[in-house]
Protein backbone atom coordinates (compact mmCIF):
# COMPACT_ATOMS: atom_id res chain seq x y z
CA UNK A 1 0.00 0.00 0.00
CA UNK A 2 2.74 2.39 0.96
CA UNK A 3 4.63 1.38 -2.13
CA UNK A 4 1.69 2.25 -4.39
CA UNK A 5 1.27 5.63 -2.72
CA UNK A 6 4.94 6.50 -3.27
CA UNK A 7 4.68 5.53 -6.93
CA UNK A 8 1.69 7.88 -7.36
CA UNK A 9 3.60 10.75 -5.73
CA UNK A 10 6.60 10.22 -8.02
CA UNK A 11 4.39 10.14 -11.12
CA UNK A 12 2.69 13.39 -10.12
CA UNK A 13 6.09 15.08 -9.60
CA UNK A 14 7.34 13.91 -13.02
CA UNK A 15 4.17 15.17 -14.72
CA UNK A 16 4.48 18.53 -12.94
CA UNK A 17 8.10 18.98 -14.09
CA UNK A 18 7.15 18.01 -17.62
CA UNK A 19 4.38 20.61 -17.62
CA UNK A 20 6.74 23.37 -16.46
CA UNK A 21 9.27 22.50 -19.17
CA UNK A 22 6.57 22.54 -21.84
CA UNK A 23 5.26 25.94 -20.64
CA UNK A 24 8.76 27.43 -20.67
CA UNK A 25 9.35 26.08 -24.18
CA UNK A 26 6.11 27.73 -25.41
CA UNK A 27 7.06 31.01 -23.75
CA UNK A 28 10.46 30.99 -25.40
CA UNK A 29 8.95 30.13 -28.76
CA UNK A 30 6.83 33.32 -28.65
CA UNK A 31 9.99 35.50 -28.73
CA UNK A 32 10.31 35.55 -32.48
CA UNK A 33 12.60 38.59 -32.79
CA UNK A 34 15.25 40.15 -30.59
CA UNK A 35 14.20 43.39 -28.88
CA UNK A 36 15.43 46.59 -30.54
CA UNK A 37 17.42 49.00 -28.33
CA UNK A 38 16.84 52.67 -29.11
CA UNK A 39 20.00 54.49 -30.17
CA UNK A 40 20.48 57.61 -28.04
CA UNK A 41 20.56 60.83 -30.09
CA UNK A 42 22.73 63.85 -29.29
CA UNK A 43 20.93 66.41 -27.14
CA UNK A 44 20.05 69.46 -29.15
CA UNK A 45 21.68 72.66 -27.99
CA UNK A 46 19.23 74.90 -26.14
CA UNK A 47 17.98 77.91 -28.05
CA UNK A 48 17.67 81.26 -26.35
CA UNK A 49 14.07 82.35 -26.42
CA UNK A 50 13.60 86.05 -27.03
CA UNK A 51 10.36 87.98 -26.70
CA UNK A 52 8.77 88.54 -30.07
CA UNK A 53 8.32 92.01 -31.56
CA UNK A 54 10.39 93.77 -28.88
CA UNK A 55 13.63 94.38 -30.69
CA UNK A 56 14.59 94.76 -34.28
CA UNK A 57 17.24 92.16 -34.98
CA UNK A 58 18.82 92.74 -38.38
CA UNK A 59 21.27 90.00 -39.24
CA UNK A 60 23.83 92.55 -40.35
CA UNK A 61 27.28 93.22 -39.00
CA UNK A 62 27.29 96.09 -36.52
CA UNK A 63 29.60 98.15 -38.70
CA UNK A 64 26.91 98.04 -41.39
CA UNK A 65 23.91 98.83 -39.15
CA UNK A 66 22.14 101.92 -40.46
CA UNK A 67 20.62 104.03 -37.70
CA UNK A 68 18.08 106.78 -38.30
CA UNK A 69 19.99 109.15 -36.03
CA UNK A 70 22.99 109.11 -38.37
CA UNK A 71 20.91 110.95 -40.98
CA UNK A 72 19.33 113.38 -38.55
CA UNK A 73 19.70 117.12 -39.04
CA UNK A 74 22.10 118.98 -36.80
CA UNK A 75 24.85 117.27 -34.87
CA UNK A 76 25.10 113.52 -35.12
CA UNK A 77 27.08 111.29 -32.79
CA UNK A 78 28.24 107.78 -33.51
CA UNK A 79 30.13 105.49 -31.11
CA UNK A 80 31.27 101.93 -31.64
CA UNK A 81 33.01 99.52 -29.27
CA UNK A 82 34.48 96.22 -30.40
CA UNK A 83 36.13 93.59 -28.28
CA UNK A 84 35.41 89.94 -29.20
CA UNK A 85 35.09 87.74 -26.13
CA UNK A 86 33.27 90.27 -23.96
CA UNK A 87 29.63 89.62 -23.04
CA UNK A 88 28.77 92.55 -25.29
CA UNK A 89 31.67 92.43 -27.70
CA UNK A 90 30.11 94.73 -30.30
CA UNK A 91 28.19 97.88 -29.40
CA UNK A 92 27.13 100.74 -31.66
CA UNK A 93 25.35 103.86 -30.41
CA UNK A 94 24.12 106.69 -32.61
CA UNK A 95 22.01 109.67 -31.63
CA UNK A 96 21.23 113.26 -32.48
CA UNK A 97 21.87 116.30 -30.32
CA UNK A 98 18.60 115.78 -28.43
CA UNK A 99 19.75 112.32 -27.31
CA UNK A 100 17.34 110.34 -29.47
CA UNK A 101 18.79 107.43 -31.43
CA UNK A 102 19.53 103.72 -31.22
CA UNK A 103 21.86 101.25 -29.59
CA UNK A 104 22.78 98.04 -31.40
CA UNK A 105 24.72 95.24 -29.76
CA UNK A 106 25.69 91.66 -30.25
CA UNK A 107 25.56 89.59 -27.08
CA UNK A 108 27.88 86.63 -26.65
CA UNK A 109 25.93 83.50 -27.58
CA UNK A 110 23.43 85.33 -29.80
CA UNK A 111 23.63 85.13 -33.58
CA UNK A 112 21.68 88.30 -34.33
CA UNK A 113 22.24 91.97 -33.61
CA UNK A 114 19.78 93.48 -31.13
CA UNK A 115 18.65 97.06 -31.72
CA UNK A 116 16.82 99.20 -29.18
CA UNK A 117 15.96 102.90 -29.04
CA UNK A 118 17.88 105.25 -26.77
CA UNK A 119 16.71 108.54 -25.34
CA UNK A 120 19.65 110.11 -23.54
CA UNK A 121 19.03 112.70 -20.87
CA UNK A 122 20.06 116.35 -21.13
CA UNK A 123 22.61 115.66 -18.38
CA UNK A 124 24.31 112.95 -20.44
CA UNK A 125 24.32 115.04 -23.63
CA UNK A 126 25.83 117.96 -21.70
CA UNK A 127 28.68 115.74 -20.47
CA UNK A 128 29.40 114.50 -24.00
CA UNK A 129 29.27 118.01 -25.48
CA UNK A 130 31.51 119.36 -22.74
CA UNK A 131 34.17 116.76 -23.55
CA UNK A 132 33.90 117.55 -27.28
CA UNK A 133 34.23 121.26 -26.58
CA UNK A 134 37.35 120.68 -24.49
CA UNK A 135 38.79 118.61 -27.34
CA UNK A 136 37.83 121.23 -29.98
CA UNK A 137 36.89 118.01 -31.70
CA UNK A 138 35.95 119.13 -35.22
CA UNK A 139 38.84 121.61 -35.45
CA UNK A 140 41.49 119.31 -33.99
CA UNK A 141 43.75 116.79 -35.68
CA UNK A 142 45.02 115.30 -32.42
CA UNK A 143 45.42 111.55 -32.10
CA UNK A 144 44.20 110.35 -28.72
CA UNK A 145 45.64 106.84 -28.83
CA UNK A 146 48.15 106.03 -26.08
CA UNK A 147 51.60 105.08 -27.46
CA UNK A 148 51.04 101.58 -26.13
CA UNK A 149 48.34 99.41 -27.67
CA UNK A 150 45.61 98.33 -25.25
CA UNK A 151 43.32 96.66 -27.75
CA UNK A 152 42.70 93.84 -25.27
CA UNK A 153 40.50 96.40 -23.45
CA UNK A 154 38.44 97.01 -26.59
CA UNK A 155 38.70 99.38 -29.53
CA UNK A 156 36.63 102.55 -29.78
CA UNK A 157 35.49 104.51 -32.81
CA UNK A 158 33.81 107.90 -32.38
CA UNK A 159 32.42 110.05 -35.17
CA UNK A 160 30.79 113.47 -35.07
CA UNK A 161 28.92 115.17 -37.92
CA UNK A 162 27.88 118.81 -37.68
CA UNK A 163 27.33 121.70 -40.11
CA UNK A 164 28.52 119.68 -43.06
CA UNK A 165 31.73 118.67 -41.30
CA UNK A 166 32.74 115.27 -40.04
CA UNK A 167 35.58 113.77 -38.04
CA UNK A 168 36.29 110.21 -36.89
CA UNK A 169 38.80 109.05 -34.29
CA UNK A 170 39.84 105.58 -33.13
CA UNK A 171 41.62 104.58 -29.94
CA UNK A 172 41.62 101.94 -27.21
CA UNK A 173 43.23 103.92 -24.41
CA UNK A 174 44.19 107.54 -23.91
CA UNK A 175 45.80 109.89 -21.44
CA UNK A 176 43.78 112.82 -22.77
CA UNK A 177 41.27 113.51 -20.00
CA UNK A 178 38.54 114.88 -22.26
CA UNK A 179 38.84 111.94 -24.67
CA UNK A 180 38.72 109.58 -21.70
CA UNK A 181 35.57 111.33 -20.46
CA UNK A 182 34.00 110.80 -23.88
CA UNK A 183 34.94 107.12 -23.79
CA UNK A 184 33.63 106.73 -20.24
CA UNK A 185 30.27 108.36 -20.96
CA UNK A 186 29.50 105.97 -23.79
CA UNK A 187 30.55 103.01 -21.66
CA UNK A 188 28.09 104.21 -19.01
CA UNK A 189 25.34 104.53 -21.62
CA UNK A 190 26.11 100.97 -22.71
CA UNK A 191 25.86 99.79 -19.08
CA UNK A 192 22.40 101.32 -18.71
CA UNK A 193 20.88 100.07 -21.94
CA UNK A 194 22.30 96.55 -21.88
CA UNK A 195 21.00 96.27 -18.30
CA UNK A 196 17.57 97.43 -19.44
CA UNK A 197 17.64 94.73 -22.11
CA UNK A 198 18.69 92.04 -19.62
CA UNK A 199 16.01 92.81 -17.06
CA UNK A 200 13.23 93.03 -19.68
CA UNK A 201 14.23 89.61 -21.00
CA UNK A 202 14.37 88.24 -17.44
CA UNK A 203 10.94 89.72 -16.65
CA UNK A 204 9.44 87.73 -19.50
CA UNK A 205 11.37 84.48 -19.25
CA UNK A 206 13.40 84.11 -16.03
CA UNK A 207 11.82 86.19 -13.30
CA UNK A 208 14.04 84.70 -10.59
CA UNK A 209 17.02 86.46 -12.19
CA UNK A 210 15.56 89.91 -11.61
CA UNK A 211 16.72 90.34 -7.97
CA UNK A 212 20.31 89.74 -9.08
CA UNK A 213 19.90 92.21 -11.93
CA UNK A 214 18.61 94.80 -9.46
CA UNK A 215 21.79 94.25 -7.46
CA UNK A 216 23.79 94.78 -10.64
CA UNK A 217 22.28 98.19 -11.41
CA UNK A 218 22.71 99.12 -7.75
CA UNK A 219 26.43 98.35 -8.02
CA UNK A 220 26.70 100.32 -11.29
CA UNK A 221 25.19 103.36 -9.61
CA UNK A 222 27.39 102.99 -6.52
CA UNK A 223 30.52 102.86 -8.71
CA UNK A 224 29.30 105.84 -10.80
CA UNK A 225 29.07 103.61 -13.88
CA UNK A 226 25.73 105.06 -14.99
CA UNK A 227 25.86 108.45 -16.72
CA UNK A 228 22.68 109.90 -15.21
CA UNK A 229 21.09 107.70 -12.50
CA UNK A 230 17.94 109.82 -12.22
CA UNK A 231 17.25 108.96 -15.87
CA UNK A 232 16.46 105.45 -14.56
CA UNK A 233 13.75 106.56 -12.13
CA UNK A 234 10.73 106.16 -14.48
CA UNK A 235 11.86 102.67 -15.49
CA UNK A 236 12.63 101.66 -11.90
CA UNK A 237 9.21 102.94 -10.88
CA UNK A 238 7.62 100.71 -13.50
CA UNK A 239 9.58 97.71 -12.20
CA UNK A 240 8.75 98.46 -8.57
CA UNK A 241 5.02 98.06 -9.26
CA UNK A 242 5.22 95.13 -11.68
CA UNK A 243 3.67 92.16 -9.87
CA UNK A 244 5.26 89.76 -12.34
CA UNK A 245 8.56 90.35 -10.55
CA UNK A 246 9.51 88.72 -7.22
CA UNK A 247 8.86 90.91 -4.19
CA UNK A 248 12.59 91.10 -3.51
CA UNK A 249 13.22 92.71 -6.93
CA UNK A 250 10.34 95.17 -6.52
CA UNK A 251 11.52 96.21 -3.07
CA UNK A 252 15.06 96.69 -4.37
CA UNK A 253 13.75 98.93 -7.16
CA UNK A 254 11.85 101.05 -4.62
CA UNK A 255 14.95 101.35 -2.45
CA UNK A 256 17.05 102.41 -5.44
CA UNK A 257 14.58 105.13 -6.39
CA UNK A 258 14.82 106.58 -2.88
CA UNK A 259 18.63 106.43 -2.99
CA UNK A 260 18.78 108.24 -6.33
CA UNK A 261 16.29 110.91 -5.26
CA UNK A 262 18.21 111.49 -2.04
CA UNK A 263 21.55 111.72 -3.87
CA UNK A 264 20.35 114.31 -6.40
CA UNK A 265 19.12 116.79 -3.74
Amino acid sequence: MKSSFCIVIILLAVLSLAGLSLGQAKKNSRVAKPSVTATPQPTAEPKIEEPAKRNGRPSADLTKVKNVAIDAKGQTYFYEFTRPGFTYGNVAISHDDTGKGTISFLKDGYDETITDPVDLSAVTIAKIDSALTDLKFLDSTDEYQHPRDYSHLGNITFRLKADGRERTVKFNWTENLAARTLMDEYRKITNEYTWRFEILIARENQKLLTPGLMELIDSYIARKEISDPKHLIPFLTELSTDERLPLMARNRATKLIKQIEKAKK
